[in-house]
């Protein structure tokens, strides 16, 4: 009731309410006028995150959809459907609703149809990049640890869709905090892949995911956390409950799988190459609160040791591991193990780095790759293909190049079925915390629509991935349309 009101019944009268504060009646209204203003400051802030992003170049560009109610058919052209190691004639690609709904005859397809005319060219799946760091790839490693974290994210907001122009519609991001890009790209105000994101990155304590400085240790029981533990890059675990809560943490704000430090890294300067990280019990609680949620554990790891640890514990994805020997490798194969590998080779587009130790585990790292890739693919060991650039802002345009590096190791078509088939299988370990639902990396009927049109032929070279800005002529993901360049 009023104040007037609330007098009146504190004089002894009766309370009579004129005003109707708190009739049922008013109290509708002010709810439905409270909810109208509520949408329009959610609009509002809509309008300035988004405007905010324009300025940095982040807003959507123009898309071309689907016209409502109508299909889309891809005609004229030569396609690789991402497991059958030849290029296919004869077809159209029908999409409808996102998805691909029909491979008919040329010219068979639904009448009533936007129509695009590929001009003969190749149409290969979206390409998968299998180990990607989308708030890492593109800032320094000083920064990425110093900045305010808003400025990481922006940065982060731009290479998404820098990423997506090269062709690569889906990542899997094996550690930081990717939720957020990921929720703005999934909505629409941010141009780039799809992600399926890790989180943070667990490590013990020295591992390849403490990046304290060594002022800053022993850490104490009442020592506040570290900033790439505030900032969700890495999560320090040690011991089996300290593993399961972190763990947890991470399935709860939505990690498609999980990523764990299991051996010593290149561009961390305090852990040798050659360590063994987390015990046994350690992986294995991983592992089981990742399973309990129906998903996995992938590691990173590069020794035949901790690659061994890695079989007997669970984890299901191997991140590296080019220093693993025949029998370690053939122990993958036994299990079903995924290699989640990429061409370390120590080249012009490899990741810089200026600490002497990181050049020299870099240089070890390059020589066991050339062999990793032989013996991997001579053992029949399930591979899919990464990059793992890393505080790297100009070497994340060569991730084109990085996956034309594999036909020195294997036929073109192989290669890129490593970065399109065979990527799909190992993010469809996800199973139900797979945010995307659907079939990825394939021209297959109900896969998701991400297409690529390219100038080059995928049976006899790939080098053409390696310069989208001019090869690559049209970029679909999801059956809407983020570059057209086929006139």
């Amino acid at each position: 009731m009023c104040l007037s009101c609330a007098e009146a019944v504190a004089a002894g009268h009766a309370p009579i309410n004129p005003c109707l504060c708190g009739a049922p009646e008013t109290q509708a209204a002010m709810r439905r006028l409270e909810a109208d203003l509520d949408r329009r400051r959610l609009l509002g802030g809509m309008a300035a995150i988004v405007g905010m992003f324009a300025g940095f170049g982040l807003a959507p560009g123009e898309l071309r959809a689907q016209t409502a109610g109508r299909p889309t058919v891809l005609t004229n052209l030569r396609f690789f459907d991402g497991r059958t190691l030849s290029m296919q004639t004869g077809r159209d690609i029908v999409i409808e609703g996102g998805r691909i709904t029909a491979l008919p005859a040329t010219g068979t397809g639904p009448a009533d149809a936007d129509v695009i005319d590929c001009g003969g060219r190749a149409v290969t799946p979206g390409l998968i990049d299998c180990h990607w760091h989308s708030t890492l790839v593109a800032v320094s490693q000083i920064a990425a640890v110093t900045q305010d974290i808003a400025w990481v994210h922006l940065m982060a907001g731009r290479e998404a869709g820098a990423t997506l122009l090269r062709g690569f519609t889906t990542v899997r991001d094996t550690g930081g905090p990717a939720f957020g890009l990921k929720q703005a790209i999934d909505q629409g105000a941010v141009t780039g892949p799809r992600i399926f994101p890790s989180g943070a990155m667990l490590s013990q304590t020295s591992g390849h995911g403490d990046f304290r400085l060594l002022n800053a240790v022993p850490r104490m029981p009442g020592d506040p956390a570290d900033y790439t533990e505030r900032t969700g890059v890495a999560a320090i675990a040690d011991g089996v409950d300290e593993v399961l809560r972190r763990t947890r943490e991470q399935l709860m704000k939505g990690a498609s799988q999980i990523k764990i430090m299991a051996g010593g890294g290149v561009a961390s300067p305090y852990d040798p190459l050659d360590t063994t990280q987390y015990t046994l019990d350690e992986m294995r609680a991983a592992v089981q609160a990742a399973a309990d949620w129906g998903t996995y554990v992938c590691a990173h790891v590069y020794t035949p040791t901790g690659i061994q640890r890695c079989i007997e514990a669970g984890v299901k994805s191997i991140e590296h591991g080019q220093l693993a020997d025949t029998a370690t490798i053939r122990a993958m194969a036994a299990a079903g193990a995924w290699w989640s590998i990429q061409p370390f080779l120590a080249d012009e587009d490899a990741n810089q780095y200026s600490d002497p130790r990181s050049q020299a585990k870099q240089q070890q790292v390059a020589e066991g790759t050339v062999r990793a890739f032989q013996e991997g693919r001579a053992e029949g060991v399930n591979m899919a293909f990464g990059t793992d650039v890393l505080f790297n802002p100009t070497g994340a345009a060569t991730q084109g190049r990085q996956l034309a590096k594999l036909t020195r190791f294997m036929s073109p078509l192989e290669a890129l079925r490593m970065a399109t088939g065979a990527a799909g299988d190992l993010l469809a370990l996800s199973g139900e915390r797979a945010p995307y639902p659907g079939p990825l990396g394939v021209i297959t009927e109900g896969a998701l629509a991400d297409l690529l049109v390219w100038d080059g032929d995928p049976e006899t070279s790939l080098d053409f991935i390696g310069t989208p800005d001019t090869s690559l002529r049209l970029v679909m993901k999801g059956g809407r349309i983020f570059k057209d360049a086929l006139a």
